[in-house]
């Protein structure tokens, strides 16, 4: 893929499968969608922390966009940023099943692929 915004929307895409499909894996575990409908999971669930949740996976998201349409600079500091905040949900929010583990592991590869890539073209734009 020659084209940067192409190249990290489509890795935004790998972390977003890998979220869903994280979490889809958990749900299989005997017991876990027990535990979320009486709305225990960890932590007690409401209406403001599924908000919270809500708000963190949209920045993956709304990133797969961002990528394709902002100028090198916004583009550069947009990604970091999210790449920032999903890192610390990521690993904030998981667990030490194997599954989870991998996935995360993935996630976090990638969103260092996004990290190295912005900036790894900001060298190459200065040299040019």
């Amino acid at each position: 893929m020659k084209d940067m915004g192409t190249r990290i929307s489509t890795l935004w895409i790998v972390v977003m499968f890998n979220m869903v499909f994280a979490d889809i894996l958990t749900f299989i575990m005997p017991g876990k969608l027990q535990e979320l409908w009486a709305g225990q999971a960890g932590v007690h669930i409401t209406p403001g922390l599924l908000l919270v949740f809500a708000i963190l996976i949209e920045i993956p998201i709304a990133m797969i966009f961002a990528s394709r349409v902002l100028k090198p600079g916004p583009n550069r500091w947009a990604n970091t940023v999210a790449v920032v905040i999903t890192t610390v949900f990521v690993l904030g929010g998981g667990s030490l099943d194997l599954h989870y583990v991998f996935f995360a592991t993935v996630e976090i590869a990638c969103m260092a692929l996004i990290v190295w890539s912005v900036w790894s073209r900001r060298s190459s734009e200065a040299a040019a």
